[in-house]
């Protein structure tokens, strides 16, 4: 008998050792707090500034400005309408933002959040991002399908591409004059030449890959982290797939839950972390182990809507813009698929963290 029990006990903890990244404990992430903030309009892509320790939570038609450090508002960029995504060039004081109103990006000062100047780039833009070494802003237009350029120093834009049919989503740098570009609705990744303006590859990939959103790099292993929402004809799972950016061919993979719209790679800690708004929301954790090999950390339940995020990477804290949701409309010619209508007085950034 006591042997039987020490056997038993023994496996036990093997087992406990095995699975302990993904057990409750004190270096286990959770929900710390709820940030609130005024006003009960949507939102979209936020940004966290590590650097300048700030928050920039796109809110409808203002851009709020948060604290690393407190959480409290430190300003708003307005005279927007239906912002998107934020991207920020230090060197050169100058952050902006795309919205919809319509189709522009807006330049403004990162000390002061003043407006300085707004460019059209197309009908609808949603992804935008920094290249430091080209000292470019991308942002990709789903209204116009265009990937557009604009100078960090001068906020002029320096050169456009318009893009095959499909629907433009998140966009990724490898610093080297390229930008991957997901085409969500036809399951394709564009691979193109931002030097010279051009589309260089185009992958598909379907059927593994259905729906591709989110999306982050690790330039240095030249890997895409691809959070893909699944369904289709197809019926593919929802995961994050890990793109050979070389090839385009997927080498890893791992579940994850419905309605992914955000995925941050951490290269210093090795961790990828994938938020999905559906179900009751996840932020899925996943840890590095090779290029071509991922294992879970931690699924940490969040809120249901919790679909973005931005991500502190010196401190690993994570936040996720949210609010109390009620049901949602009903379907429209105009709409097909609407969200979930939010309860007044609720929105605001959840923060998760150890």
């Amino acid at each position: 008998m006591r042997r039987r029990a020490w056997f038993g006990t023994a496996v036990l903890a093997t087992l406990l050792m095995l699975a302990g990244s993904m057990l409750p404990g004190a270096d286990s992430y959770r929900v710390i707090k709820r940030i609130p903030i005024p006003g009960d309009t949507g939102w979209d892509y936020i940004f966290a500034d590590s650097e300048a320790h700030r928050l920039y939570v796109p809110h409808g038609n203002e851009v709020v400005v948060l604290d690393l450090d407190s959480g409290s508002t430190v300003g708003k960029i307005s005279g927007l309408e239906d912002a998107h995504g934020v991207a920020v060039a230090p060197e050169f004081g100058h952050g902006f933002v795309d919205a919809t109103d319509p189709g522009s990006v807006t330049m403004f000062d990162l000390k002061t959040l003043a407006t300085i100047s707004k460019v059209k780039v197309g009908d609808d833009p949603n992804g935008i991002i920094y290249d430091s070494k080209l000292k470019l802003i991308f942002t990709a237009d789903r209204g116009s399908k265009r990937l557009t350029a604009i100078d960090a120093k001068t906020g002029k834009i320096a050169g456009s591409l318009n893009l095959p049919n499909g629907r433009t989503e998140h966009l990724a740098s490898d610093g080297a004059g390229h930008v991957f570009l997901n085409m969500q609705d036809i399951g394709k990744l564009h691979k193109l030449d931002v030097q010279a303006f051009k589309i260089v590859e185009t992958w598909d990939l379907l059927p593994t890959c259905a729906q591709p959103s989110s999306m982050d790099i690790d330039a240095a292993h030249n890997r895409l982290f691809i959070g893909c929402r699944g369904g289709g004809a197809s019926q593919a799972a929802t995961i994050l797939a890990v793109v050979d950016a070389s090839n385009g061919k997927i080498v890893a993979m791992q579940p994850i839950g419905p309605g992914v719209d955000a995925v941050e790679f951490d290269k210093s800690k090795g961790l990828i972390y994938a938020s999905t708004g559906g179900g009751e929301g996840t932020l899925s954790i996943f840890h590095q182990d090779s290029p071509d090999k991922y294992s879970l950390v931690q699924n940490v339940k969040t809120l249901p809507g919790a679909r973005t995020m931005a991500l502190d990477r010196k401190t690993g804290t994570v936040y996720l813009p949210v609010a109390d949701l009620g049901p949602a409309p009903a379907p429209t010619a105009e709409n097909p698929r609407p969200r979930p209508r939010m309860a007044p007085g609720t929105f605001s950034v959840l923060v998760v963290g150890r």
